[in-house]
């Protein structure tokens, strides 16, 4: 592959890979605003907590100075000066009843008020940090989809530097782009088929990746004809994966080969292996197979 072909070629692979990580991103966004919309719920009723905290508070003060006058009003209340101002022993322990409730009542308002304190502080205190965790996480997301965005409108600027280069037509810049879209769907259709190997589950991870993962995997050289299970032509920096293992678009660093991006799949292929496309067979066999560590981003 040489020329406009081999650059066109790359360009494909880079879209399809852009488009999936983007995908991802968008996704992650979406998820983290409903989190955040599900978040300002939660606050409304916990608004609604406060208050009836407060409320509890408010009252609870107000009881516990209410049985303090009382008490005070009482004068001298010692369980003697009770006994020895009461005319009869019905009126003795009626007082000493009514003293040890006023003293129980007082006891729990005390109570009642520092475990409200305590739980108004906790609910404060798990809001604003639930928040800023999602806050956190929002931006983050919202970085990623941006400079993926800023990617791929860099890539499609390339494109379009392309055409002006090498005279290529409108008309292949817009067949491009679709078969980009194609491409893109066709691959979405096999990944959400794909069932993870949970032989393969402790070893590799299954339907998402992170930058800078790595995965011991073992690798077969092949060379065929045509275009991969996705729709992409096969070329140079083509791997077939096992897509509950690495998904599908997802972009790879080979020792020996380079970069590549998982654009295709095989009935042979499963759980931590690959197949690397090479231009002819005799470069296919060279490589054999063999075990590599990969590095996916």
């Amino acid at each position: 592959m040489k020329g406009v072909q081999a650059r066109t070629h790359h360009a494909l692979l880079d879209l399809y890979a852009l488009d999936t990580r983007l995908r991802a991103a968008q996704t992650q966004l979406t998820s983290l605003h409903a989190q955040a919309a599900r978040l300002g719920r939660q606050q409304a009723l916990l608004g609604q907590e406060l208050s009836a905290t407060e409320r509890t508070l408010a009252v609870s003060q107000h009881q516990l100075g209410t049985n303090l006058r009382l008490l005070y009003k009482q004068g001298d209340v010692s369980a003697l000066a009770v006994v020895l101002g009461a005319s009869s022993l019905d009126e003795a322990v009626s007082k000493l009843d009514a003293l040890s409730s006023f003293a129980d009542e007082s006891q729990k308002v005390v109570e009642a008020t520092s475990a409200a304190q305590l739980r108004l502080a906790r609910l404060r205190s798990s809001l604003a940090d639930r928040r800023a965790l999602i806050d956190a996480a929002t931006r983050d997301a919202e970085r990623t989809a941006a400079a993926l965005t800023a990617a791929r409108t860099d890539r499609l600027s390339f494109i379009s530097q392309l055409r002006a280069k090498e005279q290529l037509k409108t008309a292949q810049i817009t067949a491009l782009k679709a078969a980009a879209q194609r491409v893109e769907r066709k691959s979405n259709a096999i990944q959400a088929t794909a069932v993870p190997d949970v032989t393969q589950v402790a070893a590799a991870p299954t339907g998402s990746t992170q930058a800078g993962q790595t995965l011991t995997v073992s690798s077969t050289g092949y060379s065929l004809l045509g275009r991969t299970s996705t729709g992409i032509p096969v070329g140079w920096g083509v791997i077939a994966v096992d897509p509950s293992v690495i998904p599908l678009g997802t972009r790879v660093t080979v020792p020996g080969y380079g970069e590549a991006v998982a654009a295709d799949t095989g009935s042979a292929v499963r759980g931590a292996t690959i197949d690397l496309w090479f231009p002819s067979l005799a470069q296919a066999r060279a490589w054999g197979r063999r075990t590599v560590t990969i590095t996916l981003h």
